[in-house]
């Protein structure tokens, strides 16, 4: 028997009332569901159901939930400074997380600057980019191309390479800085290449070189902005073409990085690295907000050349919370996590678990496509779901799974066990057909 305390109705009732959720209206709200904790890849709601997490928290909990190596990171670092800033000071936790950053991220990306969220991070992408032209007496190579079906967060800078019709950020045409977009990536995954795919991008960039002072876009797998899988392919002839135009090339690396895709960042699988780098969401295993964004030895010293026009050379960005010592410490420990383990072998069998289990769903008459790729499942519907409804009936079945739009997707932790990962897909597929007999 399910059983709701008067005081959880009456912390739901001030929620509904007082918080304002992402991308919702506080005129009518999509119904909340109250956690009282987490484990593993389980989430126990206060009335005592648990969910099979499919999100890792918008893709973020790799390692799962209250995991002891991260929990005690945290302790330690706890037990010594939770915080303080980073200008004029430095600390282990930010100098350890760089040593393994510059470790494991393919050269040459060497020097790092560490912020607060993914968002935030394309803002600082942005303005490296911008800067290095500025430093370089090249100050009408001030916009950006991008592809459209693209996303890269919500504040400003970040919302204005975002897909502006698509995307979630049309109320704010007006007042974004108007940068190039180009078709998106037409080749799926494993297609054969042809030059066609890259053609709309390639013209764009040549007939705007010189007002272009980088190119953005998110590696193999474009996210929030419709879960597409694109070939290799496309990202080693867009590093030709950068190259070609001396153009700067920036990788959006958040959700595709750290294993995600099945390789450890989505540039791994074309063996291309960008003039720029962004990293977020997993980069903590999911515990704390954090995001590093690196770029080349060539990049950070022209940025820190002084100018004709007085800059003295410095990054003009510095987050509050830049380099915190808990994040970091965290952070740290989450990727020695990682690769302690065969974690690749383990996001194969993810792969192939969700590819078998999601496959029937094609079949559906409301269904345009299904896909995996990596620790990514999507079942794409031909018209957009109701959220409220479909959220209902994955908790009533024990799973939790955040659609919207048209997609209704997975990316659960890592450690998720074959048995939960089988009824976590099997329980999507079964949703999707019982939407489909009622629409």
């Amino acid at each position: 028997m399910i059983s709701i305390t008067h005081s959880v109705l009456d912390s739901l009732a001030f929620d509904r009332e007082h918080i304002w959720r992402p991308y919702e209206s506080m005129k009518n709200p999509l119904p909340v569901y109250p956690v009282a904790s987490a484990l593993g890849v389980r989430i126990k709601l206060q009335d005592g159901r648990e969910l099979i997490d499919g999100m890792s928290s918008w893709w973020a909990a790799i390692h799962g939930y209250n995991h002891p190596v991260l929990n005690r990171a945290v302790a330690l670092q706890l037990e010594k400074t939770s915080h303080v800033m980073f200008g004029g000071f430095t600390h282990e936790p930010a100098i350890k997380l760089a040593k393994r950053l510059v470790d494991v991220v393919p050269d040459p990306l060497t020097k790092i600057f560490f912020a607060d969220s993914g968002s935030v991070a394309v803002e600082v992408a942005i303005k490296m980019a911008l800067q290095y032209w500025q430093t370089r007496r090249n100050p009408q190579r001030c916009r950006l191309l991008t592809v459209r079906r693209g996303y890269h967060g919500d504040t400003f800078g970040a919302m204005a390479v975002c897909d502006p019709e698509t995307g979630m950020h049309s109320l704010f045409t007006n007042v974004l800085a108007r940068h190039f977009f180009a078709e998106p990536p037409q080749c799926r995954y494993d297609d054969a290449w042809n030059e066609r795919y890259i053609a709309d991008l390639r013209d764009k960039l040549w007939r705007s070189w010189n007002e272009i002072a980088a190119v953005i876009l998110e590696p193999v797998v474009q996210g929030a902005g419709g879960m597409r899988f694109y070939s290799p392919q496309y990202l080693r002839r867009l590093r030709e073409l950068c190259d070609e135009t001396e153009t700067l090339l920036i990788f959006d690396e958040i959700a595709t990085g750290f294993g995600r895709t099945g390789k450890l960042f989505g540039m791994s699988h074309a063996e291309v690295t960008p003039d720029i780098a962004c990293f977020g969401k997993a980069l903590t295993g999911g515990y704390m907000t954090l995001s590093a964004v690196m770029t080349t030895d060539h990049v950070a010293a022209t940025i820190s050349e002084e100018t004709a026009s007085g800059n003295r050379g410095a990054l003009m960005h510095g987050p509050t919370f830049m380099a915190n010592p808990l994040a970091c410490a965290v952070a740290d420990a989450s990727l020695e996590l990682l690769l302690s383990q065969d974690w690749e072998a383990k996001i194969r069998q993810i792969e192939r678990i969700l590819r078998e289990e999601l496959a029937p769903a094609a079949e559906f008459a409301n269904v345009a496509d299904v896909r995996a790729l990596g620790a990514i499942g999507v079942i794409e519907t031909r018209m957009s779901v109701d959220v409220a409804v479909l959220q209902k009936r994955f908790v009533e079945s024990g799973v939790w799974v955040r659609p919207f739009g048209k997609l209704v997707y997975l990316m659960p932790p890592y450690i998720i066990n074959e048995q939960d990962l089988r009824y976590l897909a099997k329980t999507v597929v079964k949703i999707v057909e019982q939407n489909e007999s009622v629409s």
